[in-house]
């Protein structure tokens, strides 16, 4: 199990083959324009941090469904189609519960400081960056109670993303708004994973995995995820009779450690799914919506009173969601055009359902004073 001040693993940590076509990286960043940054701390009681996903300049359309009982949210309503803004210029992904919010402000400044965000007056300064934000409960988990991430983390995370050039991989486990994260007992992070369509659009989606149900089937030991790809088998019974009394033994250590005994469990799930396909914010708004089936195919239960479940949409619109046509019915072009949708929509659930497993096989154990965090790999191994 490692220790509490590791920053993360390699962008190709937690690869899950897939019968699916993906991007070059089979991350986030494979919709082109679209840059990941991540930020943490993990010194001196610390186990949190913030990930920030980064648009392309004139920023990307953007929706948001929230579905948990508990959200921490920033921005949110700005994101309703029927009100007046069009595009966001980022999106954050924190830690820290309500108190992480302040990481969209340095997020804000940044963006304020390059130019970018709604202008409201003549002078290009004259902007003011709306940043949508969400924020995963990691509380304690690294012993500080009052340590969560504040206005320069969010600048560090965003930074971070302006430095890595566009289709740039994105590192994966304990990670930006993943360093706290915990899933049913395991040690979560962030995963992320994407699709090309048929048609050429890609979709992709990064997820913090911080979950109060799990992720595993209790009965095999399976990766809930693993059942909808086709390739996995379940782990032999003595494993998992050997891996179910290591993770009780962990989960009565860390209720030992006043710092993790919140009950009951508080957490929450974000994810970003995106595209580069044109949606309008409706159709963006219905693609963070039926992202969340693939978050429920991947942990069970979800979408609690104690989680705050959250998906964002972006898309930057480079290709048209459906592919130009000789048909001239009207009729027929609406049908089209809604099949394409479509497509792009059953593709966001299934890359959520990815990213969730790739979040999980990229996590490592963390065993610190904020309590004992074991990953799946630690009691499964990585088979």
């Amino acid at each position: 199990m490692a220790d509490p001040t590791r920053t993360g693993q390699s962008p190709d940590a937690g690869t899950e083959q897939s019968l699916t076509p993906h991007g070059p990286h089979d991350a986030l960043t494979d919709v082109p324009g679209l840059r990941v940054g991540h930020a943490q701390r993990t010194d001196a009681g610390n186990l949190t941090g913030t990930t920030v996903v980064l648009a392309p300049e004139g920023g990307a359309v953007a929706a948001v469904d929230v579905r948990g009982g508990g959200p921490g949210t920033r921005e949110t309503d700005a994101l309703d189609p029927r009100n007046l803004v069009q595009r966001v210029d980022a999106v954050v992904l924190t830690g820290g519960s309500a108190f992480g919010l302040d990481a969209a402000s340095g997020v804000a400044g940044w963006l304020e400081d390059h130019g970018r965000g709604f202008q409201v007056g003549p002078d290009p300064a004259q902007v003011v960056p709306v940043v949508p934000a969400a924020a995963l409960f990691d509380l304690g988990r690294g012993g500080d109670w009052r340590a969560r991430p504040d206005a320069a983390l969010g600048r560090a995370a965003i930074e971070a993303a302006h430095r890595g050039a566009p289709g740039s991989p994105v590192a994966q486990g304990n990670v930006g708004a993943g360093t706290g994260a915990v899933a049913g007992g395991l040690k979560g992070g962030i995963g992320t994973a994407s699709i090309v369509l048929p048609s050429g659009v890609t979709v992709a989606v990064l997820a913090a995995v911080n979950a109060a149900g799990s992720p595993v089937d209790p009965v095999t030991g399976l990766l809930y995820g693993r059942l909808y790809q086709g390739t996995a088998r379940p782990p032999a019974p003595e494993t998992h009779t050997a891996a179910t009394r290591r993770l009780a033994a962990a989960r009565a250590e860390s209720a030992a450690r006043s710092a993790a005994s919140v009950r009951p469990p508080l957490n929450t799930t974000l994810a970003v799914v995106a595209t580069d396909a044109a949606l309008t914010r409706a159709q963006a708004q219905k693609l963070a919506g039926t992202a969340h089936d693939g978050l429920a195919r991947a942990i069970r239960p979800v979408h609690l009173l104690s989680d705050g479940d959250t998906v964002f949409a972006l898309a930057t619109g480079e290709r048209p969601a459906a592919p130009e046509s000789a048909e001239t019915d009207p009729a027929f072009a609406v049908h089209a055009d809604a099949g394409a949708v479509n497509e792009i929509l059953a593709a966001g659930a299934d890359a959520l359902t990815r990213a969730v497993v790739k979040a999980m096989l990229a996590a490592e154990g963390v065993d610190g004073p904020g309590g004992v965090f074991p990953s799946y790999t630690d009691l499964y191994g990585t088979g």
